[in-house]
């Protein structure tokens, strides 16, 4: 059996006590219970990315990430379960003179190369000459581009949505590298209203959107994202933390907790005018839980329970 057989992820309702008198229909799309390593959006990426690889007598799959990377990891280990050798450009140099957290240690423990790069070097990767520099460094190797956007990735993210969700008239994506939401945009239908979640603020992820999908039935929202990528306060864990008190559902601190927190505020400020049977993309990312909770620890702040 492929590892990368078809599959279904299932649509949860939940209900919130601050939305009862508004008629909504909530519903949450489990990729996250893809697998446990490789959940959501990194699943659904790496699929026809790492067909092609193979398609092209690859052997060795490279890409690009921070220290926390959910991508690192889920490349590492599709690497070590499709015989492939895997190569991560981490961002921060510095990064190479210190311990491993625990994200980088289970993508060395899988097999993973990591190379540690300055910041400004990071920049160039998708510069055509340092691609190409990469290529002829490493023969035989498939790159593979930060978050797993790329047409294969889009492809892969095409598959989220299925013909039940068009009961749906919204559809809401956390945005990292633009590549699921520009997938769901292109398997929406016409009645549908795509929503997008930007982690990073003023990320111009617009421009890479519209690099793979002509459809205008979207919007991205970047501004309320608790200071910057990764950034976390007491509001934002006391939200996860009651989210999962009445739903039983966790949510990571980076993308799908900021999504949902954003659309209750619109919600409950009377800024929210696209419908009221909302699906929202669960695309995983649980491992960050537990290095953020050491930040927190650090701060004495509360952490999140799960």
């Amino acid at each position: 059996m492929s590892f990368f057989e078809k599959i279904k992820s299932v649509n949860q309702q939940f209900i919130l006590p601050m939305l009862n008198d508004g008629d909504f229909k909530m519903y949450i799309k489990r990729e996250d219970q893809i697998h446990p390593i490789v959940s959501g959006n990194k699943f659904r990426k790496l699929k026809y990315n790492v067909q092609e690889a193979k398609g092209l007598k690859k052997n060795c799959l490279i890409t690009f990430g921070g220290a926390y990377s959910n991508h690192l990891l889920a490349t590492a280990y599709v690497g070590k379960n499709e015989n492939l050798k895997t190569l991560a450009f981490v961002r921060g140099e510095e990064l190479k003179n210190i311990n491993y957290n625990s994200t980088l240690q289970k993508c060395n423990d899988f097999g993973m190369k990591l190379i540690f790069i300055s910041r400004e070097d990071y920049r160039k990767r998708n510069e055509i000459d340092y691609i190409n520099y990469i290529k002829n460094k490493f023969k035989d190797s498939y790159i593979i581009p930060e978050g797993g956007t790329n047409e294969f990735g889009v492809l892969g993210c095409e598959e989220i949505l299925s013909l039940e969700d068009s009961f749906f008239d919204v559809i809401c994506c956390p945005v990292g590298s633009g590549g699921t939401i520009a997938g769901i945009i292109n398997s929406s239908n016409d009645s549908h209203k795509v929503l997008g979640f930007s982690a990073l603020k003023g990320s111009e992820i617009n421009n890479v959107i519209t690099k793979f999908t002509d459809k205008k039935n979207w919007k991205i929202f970047d501004d309320d994202i608790f200071g910057g990528y990764a950034k976390i306060d007491n509001r934002l864990v006391s939200f996860i933390n009651n989210f999962f008190k009445n739903t039983g559902m966790i949510l990571d601190p980076i993308y799908n907790s900021k999504m949902l927190f954003k659309i209750i505020k619109l919600i409950e400020n009377n800024q929210w005018g696209f419908g009221k049977k909302i699906l929202l993309i669960n695309t995983g990312g649980l491992q960050s839980i537990k290095e953020m909770n050491n930040k927190l620890k650090k701060k004495g702040c509360e952490i999140i329970k799960y």
